[in-house]
């Protein structure tokens, strides 16, 4: 896309949001309404709440001409929720235009530029048919010309039959694609209810009959609550009974709290029996970190100490201990070719490589030496200490991974500051 071809689009934007203001109307909503089935499924929001109550609350804002067509989708959704190209939007606007029978969608980023979504794509073009119903779907890049999604689709189809609606979809090849790139659903079917929710998609045949994939999995059904969550999924064989699907699991349940965040997920055998579920964290429902115990403040101690230890001892084995894989271990030097202070850094391999030799003659360190520590600051699994000995102040990051506290940041200098020039 040239300049001149961009300040247009920008110029376009910029006088459609003027004109936007003045004849639209905002709807609030703290989420979208869930979807892992299609893009032919409409945008929609759920647990709508004020303006008022939408200037303190994660949330998108929805946008509606006089026509009451859907023009724009703000995400101001800052909840953690799992990002899906077919679930989530990752853009913070999402600028509708209609043109006869074409709907196309643009994303954009804070500052106006465009940006990819969540598929990968940069702009979507819909094509209706003349009931008004999506026929086509086409993906283009920032120079409007055609490309694959993050699941190497380029186009999607749709047409009905019988009660279904008859979804394909094609790479840039032509070639046929499954449904993404971790299911195999090829030709399928989809069933809706009056609202718009999904109840079914269907694996198909050349003659758009049912069949099993290679996994024995010929449909998954999914269930929505009142208020719009997507509360349980299942799958089935082409008889309609349950089966495992590849993932381990017959059917998914989801729990929701009372403001839609999604908190809990269950997953069942095809007899309903438990398998296994794990709480969803959310920045809705923020659980803060308890007390540190004495126990990580004692061992907290002994990882930072032993770092000095170390060194003064001639215990290698203790610095690979102490040392995290991905030690940052930087000081303050000076490069004489530029004239200029700069960062310098130290590998974990050297630290552990002078544990070994650099006070091999005994006479680097006192020999009482002084190693004092103060811990600055515990939080769940990092914490924040301040080293003071006889040679450097240092200050030092500790993370706790699996259960075990070691050193991932590390800055220091000498005590004595006349070493450095200012």
């Amino acid at each position: 896309m040239n300049y001149r071809t961009y300040a247009i689009l920008l110029l376009t934007l910029c006088v459609s949001l003027v004109t936007f203001s003045q004849n639209s109307t905002d709807k609030h909503y703290r989420h979208l309404r869930y979807n892992h089935v299609s893009p032919y499924i409409k945008l929609a929001g759920i647990y709508p709440i004020s303006a008022k109550e939408a200037l303190n609350s994660s949330h998108y804002t929805f946008t509606y001409n006089k026509q009451n067509q859907l023009t724009e989708v703000t995400n101001y959704h800052y909840a953690t929720e799992r990002r899906h190209p077919l679930a989530s939007i990752g853009a913070y606007k999402t600028v509708i235009t209609y043109n006869g029978n074409q709907e196309t969608r643009v994303y954009l980023y804070v500052n106006g530029e465009r940006v990819p979504n969540d598929r990968a794509v940069f702009k979507e073009i819909f094509t209706l048919d003349k009931k008004g119903n999506y026929a086509k779907l086409e993906f283009y890049d920032l120079d409007d010309n055609p490309m694959e999604s993050n699941w190497g689709i380029s186009n999607y189809t749709w047409k009905s039959y019988k009660k279904m609606i008859i979804e394909q979809r094609f790479n840039l090849k032509g070639e046929a694609k499954n449904l993404s790139s971790y299911f195999e659903f090829g030709t399928t079917g989809m069933t809706f209810r009056n609202d718009g929710t999904p109840i079914g998609k269907y694996n198909l045949n050349e003659d758009f009959e049912i069949v099993n994939n290679s996994a024995g999995v010929a449909s998954y059904q999914d269930t929505y609550d009142e208020n719009g969550n997507h509360v349980k999924y299942t799958y089935h064989n082409k008889e309609d009974d349950l089966v495992i699907n590849p993932s381990g699991l017959a059917i998914g349940i989801k729990i929701y709290d009372d403001k839609g965040n999604y908190i809990k997920q269950q997953h069942l055998d095809t007899n309903g029996k438990l398998l296994r579920e794990r709480d969803v964290p959310n920045n809705q429902n923020i659980r803060l970190s308890s007390i540190a115990s004495k126990k990580d403040s004692l061992e907290i101690k002994r990882i930072a100490l032993g770092y000095l230890k170390a060194l003064q001892e001639l215990n290698p084995v203790l610095m690979d201990e102490v040392l995290n894989d991905s030690l940052n271990k930087v000081t303050i030097g000076f490069n004489r070719s530029i004239r200029k202070e700069v960062v310098t850094s130290i590998s974990r391999e050297k630290m552990i490589e002078n544990a070994t030799d650099w006070n091999k003659s005994g006479t680097r360190f006192p020999p009482d030496p002084n190693n004092q520590i103060t811990i600055l600051d515990i939080y769940h699994r990092m914490a924040t200490v301040k080293l003071y000995s006889d040679n450097w102040v240092e200050y030092l990051h500790l993370i706790k991974l699996d259960g075990k506290w070691t050193i991932i940041n590390l800055l220091w200098q000498h005590k004595d500051v006349n070493r450095y020039p200012y």
